[in-house]
């Protein structure tokens, strides 16, 4: 990355301010040339802006904190589920074919037939954990 090209704060601004004052003290600079320069450091934008304003000058010149590369991006980190999806997709239907064989062989229980879609909840959300 350019670093000329990043953006500056008002940390930086204020530095730059600083060191005009200091080469206006030295005679560097006439009051209008600090006036013209000090007005474009507070409209400055990036770092280029703010070191355009000192190539003529001497030391002390602005100095900038190094920036910090960024990180690499990590590779994502892929999880298979714990149950097999055919394992899953098999489940719900034996479990409805027991729900029929149990009504039709004398457990007359209407209420066997929530264990489809309960299971079927269950076995799902087993089989999504990641």
């Amino acid at each position: 990355m350019d670093e000329r090209g990043i953006r500056v704060g008002d940390a930086e601004r204020e530095q730059a301010l600083r060191l005009l004052g200091e080469h206006l003290g030295e005679g560097r600079l006439d009051v209008d040339e600090y006036g013209d320069r000090s007005a474009r450091v507070t409209t400055a934008k990036t770092r280029e802006e703010l070191l355009a304003l000192f190539r003529d000058l001497p030391e002390p010149q602005p100095r900038f904190a190094r920036v910090a590369p960024l990180p690499s991006p990590a590779a994502p980190v892929r999880r298979g589920s714990r149950l097999d999806p055919r394992v899953v997709a098999g489940v719900v239907p034996v479990v409805g074919i027991a729900c029929v064989v149990l009504f039709l062989t004398g457990f007359r229980n209407p209420l066997i037939f929530l264990l489809v879609p309960a299971v079927a909840l269950l076995v799902g959300r087993l089989g999504d954990r990641r």
